[in-house]
């Protein structure tokens, strides 16, 4: 998956997981940068949550998440989401 389109709709497709299954307010959620910090400081995303999420994210985008893929720097910024959620996304077409 390359282009600013694609990274825009899977950016889009976090924004919604975030405000759906952890309740992040959309407003605060569509003001997300990649930069934007998610694990420690969003509250809503705590270590049961992310289990959560990315049960829905493989449900929702069709994707496949192995227990090795999930580490620490996964969750680090939204940017990291972002970027892990499109190479899986890539993987899979």
């Amino acid at each position: 998956m390359s282009g600013v389109a694609e990274i825009s709709q899977v950016e889009d497709s976090v924004r919604e997981l975030l405000v759906d299954v952890l309740g992040v307010d959309a407003e605060q959620a569509a003001e997300m940068e990649s930069d934007t910090p998610l694990f420690g400081a969003l509250p809503e995303l705590d270590s049961m949550a992310v289990a959560g999420l990315l049960t829905e994210m493989e449900d929702r985008l069709e994707i496949m998440i192995d227990d090795e893929d999930v580490d620490g720097e996964l969750f680090e910024t939204f940017g990291s989401l972002v970027e892990f959620t499109a190479g899986k996304l890539e993987e899979g077409a």
